[in-house]
């Protein structure tokens, strides 16, 4: 680097530069539709506006998601709260050296009046920049498994059925086209005012059969698309009133807002419907772990569709005194141990983060043998550059099966007869007795303590007992103490799965009712079994010829027995 070189001053947050406004598309309802460009407008912006649009910001956890793009001190105003003229205020901000990001459902220019927003900003001389977004009107389809075009379809029109004004659309010959039509604001919810209502779902078929198009042509109505809430409904023109009514009869889903897909591409749904399809889709699953523990559990359950929510139950935290952990550390150092076994990830973090904090690292256990119990901390062991010398059998991940498969001391093979076993405050004394039965001296260290964690909001704790929550995950015996404890018991409706056998023994203490039990001790082998379990469900309903429903729409005073 050259040292003469002037370096570059960092650009202050506000002072000292113009302003900025971006409208930016965050796709039809789901927060990793935003593009990449939208990410970085976001990250870098002093205001966001958000969205207006009640049906996106409804969604759980949407607004926050897009907001977690955005930096600490960002100021955030909700679009619904402000008032006024929403693209006055963001050229206001504008002239005061701010960079102002607005949000817009879909695509700002298609179906939101963004062009307003950017002629404003054009006129007042303000910078602005479009980041465009993932359109409803080709992405819903998509979600909904109906090609658009092929098929011998050269042609697909898009058609607005709410009053705009004086345009109207000539539904005649929209009918006598070939072409497939998409059909935006064909619901009408009564909440709408009667001049913002779409005609109607059953009179645009009606319309639509009037004007020549067969009766029999194929037609597919898509709710709440590209969420976790999207249901499908796949008819004709003439059964489709018939088919809503039917669908909507026990009113377990959201019916805004509607596409309305006609042509041939919607017959081919019911073999292409790879969203709705999922195993567990739309399905709110507790997850009762730390944040850091749950990142990855929570990624596996989204690409089975749920919708998981992150309740910690517990907090990790040094133990009060740190000379136990200090004396352990100087032990593997001077060669006081042979063996280290590791019964979790926090423990192989307690003891990773004291020996970096002496300057040291792997090369600290040399001559040592590395156990331990569950793929997550073998994991951690080898991400710390250790290949575990010991596990349990593959069916039997914990303390006794560790025990189990321990070789006994031996004098004249072994030349120490010591084991150190870092854990948590609270664990219990399975290893500890089974290494002493088998010769071996144990130094059992308290490496963390494990708190029980703040109970969660009020509307969350109304969830779990409620019976809002599909299905509850438990990962630990500690995790069903502790969400217990703090939230009260799970409802009889939700599907209770845990990770193996003494975690399903505590559960049925606390009076549980356990459905699935992980065939290893994983929490990815547990994900894995409770989508086998909601795709078993979804196929018993279906061959019974019964609606597939998920366990909380269940009659929500049902109990079932243990």
């Amino acid at each position: 680097m050259n040292a003469n070189a002037n370096p570059q001053p960092e650009e202050p947050r506000a002072a000292a530069r113009s302003g900025h406004v971006a409208l930016v598309g965050t796709g039809p309802g789901g927060a990793d539709l935003l593009t990449l460009r939208g990410a970085e407008l976001l990250r870098r912006a002093d205001v966001v506006v958000t969205l207006r649009e009640p049906a996106a910001e409804e969604l759980a956890g949407f607004r926050e998601e897009l907001l977690s793009h955005c930096s600490g001190d960002v100021s955030v105003l909700q679009a619904d709260e402000c008032g006024g003229d929403l693209n006055a205020l963001a050229v206001a901000r504008a002239r005061e050296g701010q960079r102002v990001v607005r949000l817009y459902s879909g695509d700002p220019f298609f179906g939101c009046r963004g062009a307003d927003l950017v002629a404003a900003c054009e006129e007042a001389g303000i910078e602005v920049e479009v980041a465009p977004g993932v359109s409803a009107v080709t992405s819903v389809p998509t979600f909904a498994g109906i090609p658009l075009m092929g098929d011998g379809v050269p042609e697909v029109r898009i058609l607005n059925a709410r009053p705009h004004g004086k345009a109207e659309v000539d539904w005649s010959e929209a009918a006598a086209s070939d072409a497939t039509l998409v059909i935006m604001g064909g619901d009408a919810p009564a909440e709408e005012p009667p001049e913002h209502r779409g005609p109607g779902l059953d009179v645009l078929c009606k319309t639509l059969v009037a004007g020549g198009r067969p009766a029999s042509t194929p037609v597919s109505v898509v709710r709440a698309g590209g969420t976790t809430r999207q249901t499908t409904v796949t008819s004709t023109l003439a059964r489709l009133a018939a088919d809503l009514k039917a669908k909507d009869a026990k009113n377990h889903h959201a019916t805004a807002p509607a596409l309305m897909v006609v042509g041939p591409g919607a017959a081919r749904r019911p073999e292409l419907s790879w969203y709705e399809g999922r195993p567990l889709f739309g399905w709110r699953v507790l997850v009762p772990r730390t944040k850091e523990q749950a990142a990855a559990l929570s990624d596996q359950l989204r690409g089975y569709g749920a919708v998981p929510e992150e309740v910690p139950t517990i907090s990790v935290e040094p133990p009060r005194t740190p000379q136990q952990m200090e004396r352990a550390v100087r032990g593997l150092v001077t060669g006081r141990y042979q063996w280290v076994a590791f019964t979790s990830v926090n423990a192989v973090r307690a003891i990773r983060e004291r020996l970096e904090s002496y300057g040291l690292d792997a090369r600290a256990f040399a001559g040592v043998k590395v156990a331990v119990v569950g793929e997550a901390t073998a994991d951690a062991v080898r991400e710390f550059g250790i290949q575990p010398d010991l596990t349990p059998p593959e069916d039997a991940q914990s303390s006794a099966g560790l025990v189990s498969v321990w070789p006994p001391y031996d004098d004249e093979i072994d030349p120490i007869e010591r084991v150190l076993l870092p854990r948590a405050d609270i664990a219990t004394d399975t290893l500890v007795a089974g290494l002493t039965d088998l010769g071996w001296e144990t130094d059992d260290v308290t490496a963390y303590r494990t708190v029980r964690a703040a109970p969660p909001p009020a509307p969350v704790r109304e969830a779990i007992k409620g019976g809002g929550f599909d299905a509850v995950m438990f990962t630990s015996s500690s995790t069903v103490r502790n969400l217990v404890g703090i939230a009260g018991k799970p409802h009889n409706t939700t599907v209770i799965a845990v990770i193996g056998p003494e975690t399903e023994r505590t559960a049925v203490e606390f009076g549980l009712r356990v459905d699935v039990v992980a065939p290893k001790a994983s929490v990815s082998a547990l994900a894995r079994a409770l989508s086998e379990y909601g795709a078993a469900r979804s196929r018993e309903a279906v061959e019974s010829g019964k609606p597939v429903l998920k366990p909380s729409q269940k009659r929500r005073g049902r109990r079932r027995k243990l």
